[in-house]
């Protein structure tokens, strides 16, 4: 019985690792799309711009001009950078659920047989 309360108390703790790595993986993928979000709200902005306007960039306290092309190119460069990281995120969000699932079946199946045990031996 004591071998089966080991078992169990392992599979539990890492049941419990699984749901923390979730959680982190989630919350990660929440930064990046409110991220996307922002940099696609700047892309918008590119797009109302005349061409003759200015564009700056904040860097510290200071606003230092920048030019256009590369502004646009950076803000793209961001966004594909932000596409495959929500991808390679949402691929270990699947495996980390699946992982989750396998390991709370496996419990299931434990306790089972634990009470069975128990059933038996009473």
């Amino acid at each position: 019985m004591a071998n089966i309360q080991a078992r169990l108390q392992a599979l539990s703790d890492d049941f419990t690792k699984l749901q923390n790595d979730l959680q982190e993986a989630v919350q990660s993928r929440q930064k990046l799309e409110a991220q996307k979000q922002e940099n696609l709200g700047v892309q918008k902005e590119f797009a109302k711009l005349k061409d003759d306007e200015t564009i700056f960039k904040l860097i510290g306290p200071v606003l230092l001009k920048q030019d256009r092309v590369d502004a646009e190119s950076t803000v793209k460069g961001r966004l594909e950078f932000i596409n495959k990281e929500i991808a390679r995120l949402e691929t270990q969000i699947k495996e980390i659920q699946t992982k989750t699932e396998k390991k709370k079946n496996e419990i299931i199946q434990v306790q089972t047989a634990a009470q069975a045990a128990a059933g038996g031996q009473a």
